[in-house]
């Protein structure tokens, strides 16, 4: 039997709407965000979930609250399913962390795996370990089983990249939106996706970085 995972991001915040790198500030979700929290956890209902596991920053904890009180099911809560940690460039958009440390943005923006962002930031590849690691950890703990993750849009960019051996210096080109449902699932045969995107439960969704590449065009 796999074990199945589905992939939640959090309800919008005005951050999100804002273009701030969020990192793991604790940002609660506006009322479009609780909306759609609402609208999700009305579609996960009556799924066989064994578990909901959710990071522990405000946003995706509101989230998991809404999916838990329609799943009938606890929230546990963790830091390792946290948003990545990107150091001084919290709070910033990309323009602003541009203009504050150019060199260091252009790491960021062209993926380097072990570049770190000013103050102490995280790296892809540290970030990446661990994601890695927490899903592991899940699938071990509760094998066979089916898991809902309420979690960041960095931490489901990783989870995909794992699940589908992508590297970390590829391009996305697969869409986040809030409050979206994506499936990965493990057995002997290893991790794999399964499904990715699902929005039929909401009206519209951010995805920032994909918004931002159509402002571009």
């Amino acid at each position: 039997m796999p074990t199945r995972f589905c992939l939640l991001r959090h309800g919008e915040t005005d951050w999100n709407v804002d273009g701030r790198l969020q990192g793991q500030l604790d940002v609660p979700l506006n009322d479009r965000g609780r909306a759609q929290a609402e609208a999700a956890a009305r579609r996960l209902a009556g799924f066989p979930f064994s578990r909901i596991v959710s990071s522990d920053l405000a946003r995706a904890a509101q989230t998991a609250a809404a999916a838990g009180r329609a799943l009938g099911l606890p929230v546990e809560t963790t830091p390792r399913l946290r948003e990545r940690f990107f150091g001084d460039f919290q709070g910033l958009t990309h323009e602003e962390a541009r203009a504050r440390a150019p060199q260091a943005h252009a790491s960021f923006r062209e993926r380097d795996p072990d570049a770190r962002p000013p103050g102490g930031g995280e790296s892809f590849a540290e970030f990446f370990a661990r994601v890695r690691d927490a899903l592991e950890d899940l699938a071990r703990e509760s094998a066979g089983g089916s898991v809902l993750i309420v979690a960041h849009g960095g931490v489901l960019d990783m989870a995909r990249r794992f699940a589908a051996g992508l590297s970390l210096r590829a391009a996305r080109d697969y869409a986040l939106p809030n409050a979206a449902l994506n499936w990965i699932e493990t057995d002997a045969g290893g991790w794999r996706v399964t499904g990715w995107g699902d929005v039929v439960h909401l009206g519209e969704a951010l995805d920032e970085i994909v918004d931002q590449r159509r402002r571009a065009r």
